[in-house]
């Protein structure tokens, strides 16, 4: 691929042949559709490099500083070779651009191959034809926003950053020196929040174009055209803040700034200026000076910026991408208008001759950029491939345990009393003839003490491993937080334990290994994940009404899942995974079943953010499942509703209320309002007998760990953007 590049200490700009980066996990690799140059921060670098060794000294005295230090310490020829050899070589340039994601890395899920990204950082988002970027540097572009218009967004977070850090209010009145580029988009956006502006810059044209963005009034800073123009908005009080966006050597936006701003008022540095402040001045008016730190909050964090650490939105509200997300709305909605900042669009392999224009100043400019050939894009692309998810090989069971000694009950322990065991699970095993509830396990003594004082168990403990050791014990339930479960059961299936755990079994492919490990190692496949809606009295015979199929069928499932509360641990995806991968399984299983076979395909499409997912099951009879998992639905509408259509029938399930079927002949179920009842009385009744018998487990385990696979594969889909293909393992 191709990048720009230059040699600092010889001033030399290229378009360099360098290797496509790799896409290294907890990032995306970009095709880049657009770049800007920004004509402040950039042609400063390069001017700087155009200059004698003296030059460059005086330009960066904390540069010199540091290698003074480096003298001291390591000597002065040992320092003259590192620093001659780091000048003696490449750096990129840009830090502003908008692409086309080309790859995922591992661990991203908030964007899939062919979305349009803005992206930010002078080290990730350059003059290139591909950029590696990092999860926290880039964000998702709107629906209806142009590429050139989202390749400003890194600026745009600069700006919106210090019109923060200014804290402007509605009625407010604003100075902004320098309208170069980040001026120009302040002026905006300050308009944009109710607040009159006055502009001062020398050039005119510059000052015009900010009037007719939003500005009330511009002119030069030395003339009485911004002195009049503040004293009649503010009343001869001053403005509530000024914002310095200018550079170069001249003092004076910092006097003008004391000048005009009112007693107690604010003056943020944006830009690069001289601040000498003058201390009279604003210590009379005891002046607020703020700095604005390039995007915002996360800037030059490496944990934030390079490892993908969020900071809690509760704590910081307005972290660097989430200010390159708002800006990008902002100009998706028209509220800032971009397009008449473009003062020249340049093709990406005239980069070198652009460059020379601006800084010889035959192109005058506000914000140039650089178009990347749509053939180029198109012939480097890496067209997708379908890839293929592998269903893990089942292993037998060889040593299962035996069936419950006649007259005996069946001994089981539960680790995990939550929510959902005491709720929906233990109230149809109290007291249930046959059933001995022998003990239960919990990380806190009182949750454990409750449950056994409510429903009656043998003893309670904290201890996993004396219950999992315990010979009387015939069957463990897990009921705990999703991250736990896959381990928890491998655990008890080497402790040869008939097993049933809450879905999900596993949170990723090498949990599901784990767990299969287990089974082979121990020979214990009695194995059972509470996949409860198969077993529902109302679907079962709705299904049976239905009757066989001949030919393929189409099934639609829609789960108005809701919001969860905020501070749910359903929240926690970094440890307790997706919504989806937590609760999706149970719509795959009932899906299969209802099919009677397992998904060889999956693919996913998902809104911003991934709320509202549709995901696409494909069976061996080309019979399909479109499982829509929705968050944003209405909290009144019901929860699960079902279609399956084929051979000219139709079954349909209102919320496991009412059911009917349309064929040949009709059935309706009763009208008479019934409790819904998804299945778990049933399916415990089952899990009980086969414990009790030796018999077959309710449902095969390469069942279970086919839905288990497709439900992790949806990850896959979304990620890549194509279909993925189930296939098992030799």
């Amino acid at each position: 691929m191709k990048q720009v590049v230059q040699n600092y200490k010889s001033g030399e700009l290229a378009v360099l042949d360098v290797p496509v980066p790799g896409c290294k996990p907890g990032g995306v690799l970009v095709r880049t559709s657009y770049s800007l140059i920004s004509t402040g921060t950039e042609l400063m670098k390069v001017s700087e490099a155009g200059m004698s060794m003296v030059g460059k000294a005086r330009s960066r005295p904390d540069q010199v500083a540091k290698v003074m230090q480096s003298v001291a310490t390591n000597g002065l020829p040992a320092t003259y070779r590192k620093v001659m050899g780091k000048l003696d070589s490449y750096t990129p340039l840009g830090y502003s651009l908008c692409g086309v994601v080309e790859q995922v890395g591992a661990g991203i899920d908030d964007v899939k191959v062919g979305d349009l990204v803005a992206c930010a950082g002078n080290e990730h988002a350059l003059h290139a034809e591909v950029n590696w970027v990092p999860r926290n540097l880039y964000a998702r572009v709107p629906e209806g926003l142009a590429p050139r218009h989202a390749a400003f967004g890194t600026v745009g977070a600069i700006a919106l950053q210090g019109v923060r850090q200014g804290g402007p209010q509605l009625g407010e009145v604003a100075l902004v020196i320098g309208l170069g580029l980040i001026g120009q988009l302040v002026v905006q956006l300050l308009a944009a929040a109710g607040v009159r502006v006055v502009g001062a810059d020398p050039d005119p044209a510059r000052c015009a174009l900010a009037e007719g963005l939003g500005a009330v009034a511009c002119g030069d800073p030395g003339s009485a055209v911004v002195e009049n123009a503040v004293a009649e908005l503010t009343d001869g009080h001053g403005v509530d803040q000024v914002y310095l966006a200018a550079g170069g050597d001249s003092n004076q936006p910092v006097e003008l700034a004391a000048r005009l701003c009112r007693d107690r008022g604010r003056v943020v540095d944006i830009g690069k200026c001289r601040l000498d402040l003058p201390w009279n001045a604003y210590y009379e008016k005891e002046l607020d000076v703020r700095f604005s730190r390039s995007y915002g909050p996360g800037r030059y964090d490496p944990e934030y910026e390079l490892e993908g650490r969020d900071y809690p939105i509760g704590y910081v509200r307005w972290t660097e991408r989430r200010n390159l997300a708002c800006f990008l709305d902002l100009a998706a909605r028209g509220r800032v208008d971009v397009e008449p900042l473009v003062s020249h669009v340049a093709d990406f392999a005239d980069a070198v001759e652009t460059y020379r224009s601006l800084e010889e100043g035959e192109l005058k400019a506000v914000a140039v950029l650089f178009r990347y050939p749509q053939e180029a894009a198109e012939a480097g692309a890496v067209e997708p491939a379908a890839p293929v998810v592998a269903v893990p090989r089942v292993p037998r069971g060889s040593a299962a345990k035996p069936a419950v000694r006649a007259g005996s009950p069946v001994r089981l322990a539960f680790v995990g009393a939550g929510n959902y065991a005491t709720s929906m699970l233990l109230p149809h095993l109290a007291g249930r003839e046959g059933v001995e509830l022998s003990a239960v396990v919990t990380t806190t003594a009182l949750s454990a003490a409750n449950a056994r004082h409510k429903f009656g168990f043998a003893r309670a403990t904290t201890d996993l491993d004396a219950v999992l050791g315990d010979d009387a014990v015939d069957a463990v339930f897990v009921v705990t937080r999703h991250s736990s479960h896959a381990e928890l059961t491998r655990k008890a299936l080497l402790a040869g334990k008939a097993v049933f755990v809450e879905k999900p079994l596993a949170l990723s492919e090498d949990e599901l290994a784990g767990v299969l490990a287990a089974v082979e190692e121990s020979g214990n496949d009695r194995l059972q994940v509470g996949f409860n809606r198969r077993f529902s009295p109302l679907l079962r015979e709705a299904k049976e009404r239905f009757g066989a199929r001949t030919g393929p069928a189409s099934l639609r499932y829609l789960v108005n899942a809701g919001r969860l509360e905020h501070g749910s641990w359903y929240l926690r995806q970094n440890s307790e995974g997706s919504r989806f991968a937590g609760e999706g399984g149970h719509f795959v299983d009932t899906a299969s079943w209802l099919l009677d076979a397992d998904p060889v395909s999956v693919y996913a499409v998902a809104t911003p953010g991934n709320e509202d997912l549709q995901v696409v099951l494909g069976y061996p009879d080309g019979s399909t499942a479109t499982i829509g998992y929705v968050t944003t639905g209405a909290p009144g509408f019901p929860k699960e509703t079902l279609d399956l259509v084929g051979d000219g029938k139709v079954l349909r399930l209102d919320d496991f209320v009412r059911a009917s079927v349309h064929g040949k002949k009709r059935w309706v179920s009763s009208r008479l309002p019934k409790a819904r009842d998804k299945g778990q009385n049933a399916e415990l009744a089952a899990f009980v007998r086969a414990v009790r018998t030796g018999g077959p487990m309710p449902v095969p385990l390469e069942s279970l760990v086919a839905t288990t696979a497709a439900t992790l594969a949806v990850r896959t889909a979304l990620a890549g953007g194509v279909p993925v293909t189930l296939a098992g393992t030799p």
